[in-house]
């Protein structure tokens, strides 16, 4: 019999797994750009503790292992800011980022009372790009991250159904 993976709030216990699993699931973003030095690849292990006292952190895990992890927070503006959705490579393609995602939603919405949410990924994310579309978020527009890619901001309210059609 197979296990069910459990979704749960992030702990300091965490912390170096969360960091491990983020370096992996990054490699590819990291290849897709041709700059290793993108931000989750050189966030400090100090950096990810701080943010898992203060913020919302969650995990996925399949048994013991922690096999996905996404984060949020909430912005100057109010507004739930979703970061560092990663799945293992293994798990990835069976909806466990969108479990993840929705998630972060719920907890920046029930926690934190945000009513609209705010992520962004790297402009040739394609697969990324589609998860957040599929979830209901619209792009409204685009910077360059401190690491020097081209990222696409992407919005949704709170009200908004979790998965739309598309044509």
């Amino acid at each position: 019999m197979g296990m069910s993976v459990i979704i749960s709030t992030a702990t300091a216990q965490d912390a170096e797994e969360i960091l491990k699993l983020q370096y992996l699931c990054f490699q590819s973003e990291a290849e897709l750009y041709g700059n290793y030095r993108i931000d989750p690849l050189v966030e400090s292990l100090d950096s990810l503790r701080a943010e898992i006292a203060t913020g919302l952190v969650f995990v996925a895990r399949l048994g013991d292992e922690v096999v996905g992890t996404v984060r949020g927070a909430v912005g100057a503006d109010g507004a739930g800011e979703i970061g560092r959705l990663g799945v293992h490579p293994r798990l990835q393609g069976h909806g466990l980022g969108a479990r993840l995602l929705r998630a972060a939603e719920k907890g920046l919405a029930d926690e934190r009372e945000t009513t609209r949410f705010r992520l962004h990924t790297g402009h040739r994310s394609e697969g990324n790009l589609r998860l957040y579309r599929r979830a209901g978020y619209a792009p409204v527009g685009n910077e360059t991250g401190r690491d020097g890619v081209l990222m696409i901001l992407l919005e949704k309210d709170a009200g908004r159904p979790a998965y739309v059609a598309s044509a």
